[in-house]
């Protein structure tokens, strides 16, 4: 790490990693201090930065960027981590049953489901969207080869929810869907088989969440109602 752009970004792909609480960077000794809430290894604070940096051993055992030290906090469970996505996904069902109960349609319950799902999700994304798209290609392979899309996807999925909210070009925005989260999905699933631990961009960079199989339940189960209603099965 030579200059003030190279400290940015060390600190911005470490901090995107999955329990990492806090980095703070000795830009003269080229060293950074990582507090972590479960410790990751080297290899995995390796494969977050880019090539040109190299993470190596200290005499010690501690890790460095060159050298970066980490400190152990309580570790949290999976379910702890996730339960901010749990909750979110719980009261968008509820608020999907509430809105039909009375008159119940699956195809208007998955509708609304999918609105809500894109509007809610889509706020999260636009609280922070300078760090978003940074978080986001990481997994994304769309995002990673063509990075003005990580700018545009918060306000796509805005788009989206609105047009199922509204009941407008429903079919466009089924095949939307399909295209949208079936990239996101290849991505996130080569993640998962490469047992990578980075910070997951579904709810943008205001919550840690971990990139976990949630994820891809979430985007499966989109993908699911969208294929449902696309076959006109209800």
């Amino acid at each position: 790490m030579t200059c003030n752009n190279c400290k940015a970004s060390v600190e911005k792909y470490v901090n995107d990693l999955t329990d990492i609480s806090h980095v703070t960077i000795d830009l003269a000794k080229g060293e950074a201090e990582v507090t972590m809430e479960r410790h990751l290894t080297a290899d995995v604070l390796q494969n977050a930065l880019p090539e040109k940096y190299t993470v190596s051993e200290k005499d010690s055992g501690n890790v460095s960027a060159s050298s970066i030290s980490s400190t152990k906090t309580s570790e949290k469970t999976k379910l702890q981590q996730l339960k901010p996505l749990l909750l979110i996904l719980f009261y968008i069902t509820s608020a999907g049953v509430l809105l039909h109960y009375m008159d119940w349609s699956w195809k208007e319950f998955m509708l609304d489901f999918m609105g809500l799902f894109y509007i809610v999700f889509s706020f999260f994304k636009m609280l922070d969207l300078k760090g978003f798209p940074e978080s986001f290609k990481m997994y994304d392979p769309l995002a990673k080869r063509l990075p003005i899309y990580g700018w545009i996807y918060p306000f796509l999925e805005t788009v989206l929810g609105i047009m199922f909210l509204m009941r407008f070009q429903v079919y466009i925005a089924i095949i939307m869907t399909l295209v949208v989260l079936g990239i996101t999905t290849v991505g996130v699933t080569k993640t998962l088989l490469d047992k990578k631990s980075i910070r997951c961009a579904c709810l943008g960079t205001a919550l840690k969440l971990p990139m976990t199989e949630a994820t891809f339940i979430e985007n499966t189960i989109m993908i699911a109602m969208a294929l449902l209603m696309l076959l006109n099965v209800f």
